[in-house]
């Protein structure tokens, strides 16, 4: 063994020691979910986590999967206010994608590193209860803004844990398709992001990880910020310097915070190992979401 390993590992054990027995929600999408090696490293990591204590959760998106299928269908997607319209035929696409082939691909894939996973979807137990999303839409400035249904899209109403928590106590790895179902057996599509912040803290996670293709949040002059906050975030806001996807990121990341989970992260998934890297070393690699 040579001495940058050993100093390697002797940085990462007081945070071994820290996160044995906590349970951290990743949330898990972009190029991290389609370049080959990414995937091997994020299911190496995950299964890692779990052998040296940790109970990881996962909670995955599939967009651009969906995208595809939808493709090879002749199914046309059609967006509002960056939200894909979800009519039935679309619905039946999404729910066969996620809860199929993205969700069996990771459990496969940790499955295969040593790990012990389970795909969930939000059907499950009645994991992810839901309701019909309405969204605000305003095309055009001179007109006055509409409600808009954008379909099988929906929100989270409640998180039912007991199905992670058994899974987890008896040493698997859950993994989440964000399908959520409603009163009446009705089927969601819903935001991962959403879905990765209401499982956490319903779970009174730890942390809560989101993996993305950026390095975290940049500030004015496009450097990295390595923790940020509340009152930071609005000023940024305002200021645009936050804006696009990287908005509700934020929301959720703070909605977290303000229902139990201890830390949030918004790390760069398309570096090999980011996982580790952001967990058991002294600087980590991303932004740090605080309250204040």
């Amino acid at each position: 063994m040579t001495p940058n390993v050993a100093d390697i590992l002797i940085e990462a054990l007081p945070y071994i020691r820290d996160f044995s027995g906590m349970t951290i929600v990743v949330k898990y999408g972009g190029h991290a979910m389609v370049d080959e090696q990414l995937k091997t490293d994020f299911a190496r990591d995950i299964t890692l986590m779990k052998f040296i204590g940790i109970n990881p959760v996962v909670v995955h998106g599939g967009g651009p999967q969906i995208n595809q299928v939808l493709d090879q269908m002749g199914i046309t997607t059609k967006f509002i206010n960056g939200m894909r319209f979800t009519d039935e035929q679309t619905m039946d696409v999404v729910e066969m994608v996620l809860g199929g082939k993205v969700n069996k691909g990771i459990v496969s894939q940790i499955n295969r590193q040593g790990g012990k996973s389970v795909g969930l979807s939000g059907k499950d137990g009645d994991l992810i209860l839901a309701e019909k999303l309405q969204i605000m839409y305003q095309p055009d400035e001179t007109k006055p803004p509409e409600i808009i249904d954008p379909g099988h899209v929906g929100k989270v109403t409640k998180i039912n844990p007991a199905i992670i928590k058994t899974l987890s106590e008896q040493g698997f790895i859950p993994v989440i398709a964000p399908v959520g179902v409603g009163v009446n057996g009705e089927t969601y599509n819903i935001n991962a992001d959403l879905v990765a912040s209401e499982v956490a803290s319903a779970l009174s996670s730890g942390r809560l990880i989101y993996l993305t293709d950026v390095d975290g949040v940049m500030d004015a002059s496009g450097e990295l910020i390595s923790s940020i906050d509340a009152k930071t975030i609005k000023k940024m806001v305002e200021e645009k310097t936050i804006s696009g996807g990287m908005i509700p990121k934020i929301e959720y990341s703070l909605n977290a915070l303000k229902n139990g989970v201890e830390k949030v992260q918004i790390i760069n998934g398309t570096k090999r190992h980011a996982l580790l890297l952001e967990l058991f070393t002294d600087k980590g690699i991303g932004t740090e979401v605080t309250e204040r």
